[in-house]
């Protein structure tokens, strides 16, 4: 993937080349007071791409870094209100009384055989 990046950036850079050539030429721009300006076309193009292109360039990295901030703004808050609502161990007290111990085994409860167990059976099934 990398080098598809590469060879596009190479190939966007070798059409800019070739259009500069091309379209070496010097346009007259009139200024106030009478003044002409000579300006090379690229230098042009260049200079308007980039009149156009900062203010939104500067625009989205204005918006982003606002977004950013608000962001972690809001995962502080869900933090805090995470802890707050986390509720603490609650610590049982340990029992005073003395607790029975059993010499003897207690009695295993008798098993119901599998055919006296009550089965469910969905009706339209048997």
């Amino acid at each position: 993937m990398q080098f598809l990046k590469i060879l596009f950036w190479c190939l966007l850079a070798f059409i800019a080349a070739v259009f500069t050539i091309a379209n070496w030429a010097t346009v007259p721009i009139r200024l106030w007071g009478g003044l002409i300006a000579d300006v090379n076309l690229p230098m042009l193009l260049l200079v308007t791409f980039l009149i156009g292109f900062l203010p939104t360039l500067l625009y989205n990295l204005a918006m982003r870094w606002r977004l950013r901030q608000r962001l972690a703004t809001a995962e502080r808050t869900i933090l805090d209100l995470r802890a707050a609502q986390a509720v603490p161990p609650v610590a049982y007290p340990t029992p005073s009384y003395p607790t029975p111990s059993y010499t003897e085994e207690p009695a295993i409860a008798p098993t119901i055989p599998p055919a006296a167990a009550p089965t469910a059976v969905p009706p339209g099934v048997a």
